[in-house]
């Protein structure tokens, strides 16, 4: 059974190397729709796959951290790269351009890892990240699997080259959530009420 979540938020970005010369020349926003798909063939005390209230917190914190922020690919120009943080205090530097597919696989390595950072509490088993669909427009959308996140022929996406902003960080409700996630420490999923 697959259970879907739906996130949203706003962000700017450039995606240089693209086709259309708007989109790679000229910082432009969009309303993001971020659809979180997981599995399993079991259903925990509560008969549910995962309480939807469980991603309330640090799932939300991460896929939040990009919103009213700039989405920064750190290898972009470095002028352009310091001139966004000097001129915003939301921005998060990312090791890959800021596409709608890249922000499907980076989203998808960001959850999944702390997904396997989870205790579950609640008698979940064998839960697993099905998809990250990103909706960049209406019209249009992206949706990466673990196959895609994990792709070497598409890039590896180096987790510990994610870099959230000060001003991102202060908004999660556990200021260390991320480096957490990158030394695997153990999240305990409680008990919903």
């Amino acid at each position: 059974m697959v259970i879907r979540k739906l996130f949203k938020f706003e962000n700017a970005h450039i995606v240089r190397g693209c086709s259309t010369e708007r989109c790679r020349a000229s910082l432009h926003g969009h309303s993001y729709e971020i659809e979180v798909l997981f599995e399993s063939n079991f259903l925990d005390h509560g008969q549910m796959i995962f309480d939807f209230g469980l991603m309330k917190q640090s799932i939300k914190d991460l896929i939040d951290s990009f919103d009213h922020a700039i989405a920064l690919w750190d290898g972009d120009d470095k002028h352009y790269i310091e001139d966004m943080k000097k001129h915003s205090s939301r921005w998060v530097q990312l090791p890959v351009s800021p596409s709608a597919e890249q922000f499907s696989r980076v989203i998808f390595v960001m959850v999944d890892k702390m997904l396997s950072c989870t205790e579950m509490m609640n008698g979940e088993k064998e839960v697993r990240l099905h998809s990250i669909i990103v909706h960049e427009t209406k019209t249009g959308y992206a949706q990466g699997f673990k196959e895609d996140a994990y792709s070497e022929n598409m890039g590896l996406i180096e987790v510990d080259k994610i870099v959230f902003s000060e001003a991102v960080r202060a908004d999660w409700y556990d200021k260390e959530l991320w480096s957490k996630v990158l030394k695997g420490e153990m999240f305990i999923n409680p008990q919903t009420v």
